[in-house]
Formats: C-alpha cells, sequence, structure tokens
C-alpha cells in the first residue's frame, strides 16, 4: 500500500490531515499564506525532530539538500531559514498545541488497555509535576528566572497508567508550581499525586470539593492534630496511618477543618521515610503509598524528552516560537505512539526514532521496515525509564 512512498511520508499518514486544518482554521493560521502552509511548517519541524537536527540552521539545511524529495514528503518546496523562522516566530502557537492535545486523546485511547500502574483501581490516577528548561537570560528576557537566568517550564499532568501526557503548560520560570492547579481541570473520583511543592491546602481543598483525591507529601513543618491511629502492618513498610485535622489558623480555615490521612511509610529500597498526605479513606496506606511511588514516572518522562526530544535548546528566541517547537516536538513523539500501536511494533520508543531518523528517505513500507532482523541491535543505553517507551 505505502510502496513508493518515503518513510518521513508514512509516518505522518497516521494522523489525520483534516483534524489539523481544523486546528489552523480555528487560529485563522493559513490567513494570507500563498505557498509555505502551516501543514508545510509543521512537517519541516517534525523533519528536524525525526533526523535530530541541532538547530533551525541544521534543519532548513538538510531540508535544502534534498529538494526534489519535498514535494513528496509534503514539505512542498525549499524553504528559506527566515522563512521558517518568521512561521516559527508568527503562526499562533496553539495551532501546534490543540493539535497535539488532538493526537494525545487518540493515543489514550489506543493505549487504555496498557495499564502500568501497581495498584489494581478503576480510577483515573495522575501524576503533576514541572521540570525547568534553562535558557540565556540576554536571548530570552522574557523567560526571567533569576537575576541572571532565564528559563521555562514544563507544567505537566501525565495518565500514569498510560504515562501519556494529557496536560502541558509552558511558563516562564517564575512561574510556582502550585499556580497551574488552577489551569487543570479536576475529575471526579481521579486522584492528582503531587510532591510538596503543590501543598497550598486551599487549592487542595478545591480538588477535595470536585469529589477527587490527592496524594502529597506533608511538609516537615505541619501542625496537626492526631484524631485516631489505623491499624498498620509494619513489615509492609507502612509505620503509622493516622486521621488527623490541621491545626494552624490559615491552613485549617483553608481546608474547611475537614479531615485528612496522614501515612508513615518506610521505603526499603531507597533506605528513606516519606509522610504522605491525602483526603481518600478507602485504599490501604500501603496502595496510597505505591501510588505515590509512580510520582517517579513523570521524572523519567522528563528526562526521557530532554535527551530524545529536541526541547533542550531551542531554534528561535520569540515565547510563541519556543512554544511551537515544543508543541510540534510533543505532536511528533505522540505521532510516533499512535504509529507504534497500529503497526503492532515491538520496539522502543528511543528504537523507532532511531530506526526512523536513518531509513527516513527510504521507500520501504513501515510495517517490513520494523520487521528487518538487523535492526535488532539498536538498544537504549539507559534501561531505566517508562514501561511505556520499552513497549
Amino acid at each position: 500500500m505505502n510502496r513508493g512512498k518515503y518513510v518521513f511520508s508514512q509516518v505522518f499518514e497516521f494522523v489525520s490531515h483534516n483534524d489539523f486544518l481544523k486546528c489552523v482554521n480555528k487560529y485563522h493560521g493559513d490567513y494570507k499564506t500563498k505557498s509555505f502552509s502551516c501543514w508545510n511548517q509543521f512537517l519541516s519541524m517534525s523533519f528536524g525532530q525525526l533526523t535530530h537536527r541541532e538547530s533551525l540552521s541544521d534543519t532548513v539545511l538538510c531540508i535544502q539538500a534534498n529538494a526534489k524529495k519535498l514535494y513528496h514528503l509534503g514539505i512542498g518546496s525549499a524553504i528559506s531559514k527566515s522563512t521558517l523562522s518568521k512561521a516559527n516566530e508568527n503562526r499562533d502557537w496553539r495551532i501546534y498545541r490543540d493539535f497535539a492535545l488532538l493526537l494525545i486523546e487518540q493515543a489514550k485511547i489506543l493505549y487504555k488497555n496498557d495499564s502500568q500502574l501497581e495498584v489494581d483501581i478503576k480510577n483515573n490516577v495522575f501524576i503533576i509535576d514541572s521540570t525547568t528548561i534553562d535558557l540565556c537570560l540576554s536571548v530570552y528576557p522574557w523567560a526571567k528566572f533569576r537575576k541572571t537566568k532565564a528559563a521555562v517550564k514544563l507544567h505537566t499532568k501525565i495518565d500514569a497508567k498510560t504515562s501519556i501526557p494529557d496536560f502541558i503548560h509552558i511558563s516562564d520560570g517564575k512561574m510556582h508550581d502550585v499556580n497551574v492547579l488552577y489551569f487543570i481541570t479536576i475529575l471526579p473520583d481521579s486522584f492528582y499525586v503531587m510532591d510538596r511543592g503543590y501543598v497550598d491546602f486551599s487549592r487542595l481543598y478545591q480538588i477535595h470539593k470536585s469529589q477527587a483525591f490527592f496524594i502529597t507529601r506533608a511538609k516537615r513543618t505541619l501542625d496537626f492534630t492526631r484524631i485516631y491511629s489505623l491499624k498498620t502492618d509494619r513489615s509492609t513498610g507502612v509505620i503509622c496511618d493516622q486521621i488527623i485535622r490541621l491545626n494552624g489558623v490559615l491552613t485549617s480555615k483553608h481546608y474547611h477543618h475537614e479531615k485528612l490521612r496522614r501515612i508513615k511509610f518506610y521505603d526499603a529500597e531507597t533506605k528513606k521515610t516519606f509522610v504522605f498526605l491525602t483526603n481518600n479513606f478507602e485504599l490501604t496506606a500501603l496502595e496510597i503509598a505505591m501510588l505515590y511511588k509512580h510520582r517517579w514516572f513523570i521524572e523519567i518522562f522528563f528526562k526521557w524528552i530532554k535527551q530524545h526530544l529536541k526541547i533542550k535548546s531551542f531554534w528561535g528566541t520569540t515565547p510563541n516560537a519556543v512554544k511551537t517547537q515544543i508543541w510540534i516536538a510533543i505532536a511528533t513523539y505522540v505521532t510516533v505512539l499512535i504509529l507504534k500501536k497500529k503497526l503492532k511494533l515491538e520496539q522502543s520508543i528511543y528504537e523507532i526514532l532511531q530506526i526512523l531518523s536513518i531509513n527516513i528517505f527510504d521507500k520501504e513500507p513501515l510495517n517490513l521496515l520494523f520487521a528487518k532482523p538487523s535492526l535488532q541491535y539498536f538498544k537504549e543505553q539507559n534501561y531505566n525509564q517508562l514501561i511505556l517507551f520499552d513497549l
């Protein structure tokens, strides 16, 4: 079916061009555009991602070197650095955000039965955290972080069952993590797992009020009164399981004097003791501890995308260009997730990306390309990664 088509073109047959055009039309992205459309821009930037280009100049040079193939790649005609740079700076980044979110919803459906949780529950489980990408203050003055530094933050919520991000908010480095809770829609009966940087009892109460559950770490200075304790089995690592009420004037007021659950847990693997707070009284203390342990999924996700997607260094300096690059990188990554599931590939995402990068101009059908025994030598150097990336 795909014989004669370039590998690059085959990859993007797994996404809907009509869905993309809906996102473009919503923000009038192609208004007065004569040749280099938003789709051409998306494919050009995705080409840079899949071929591991290091800069905008590097991407354009590689595209220009293959000028005769561009029509069949879907990129159109040869482009200049200024054309691509101008498009990244001026075309609304929300086009690529909305498209990436559409792809994420499709991927979540495909992976919905691939739960990685060690706790058997039907509830949604989300992990919230952020990662900071350092920048040069003189080049990115709009992203001021400290006196001599600039940075952008990726505030992310991932589905712990699939390890697929379903919310990303990009801010400057100064935005406090807890403020992102204003932008997240809380779903009833869902669990939200966060570190203690998100402990703000007025916002935690909003999660509680939405009939959802939070699991976070208690701050050392937490002032509380123990109402009663539940029985524990210390051989599991659970030291205590307490029902408490907050004492502080402001904290108790912000949480409206509701009860909370405080769990102290010793992790034999790390030889560390953790104190958790939650508003869930149904799961066992060990299940609460295990759900929090899954928070490391998002840490590994951040590490992985920084290593394998081109977002550690940016190819533009304006807020619009930075956000465009991040969202196209996410969209490209999720496209590969969709491709992997639909083709039932055994290779990890890392292996798939490596194979695509060196075969991007081949014309072999993808199912045959990934069936080659000679490609089995592609192995990730670091196997300490999410199960999703090994699927």
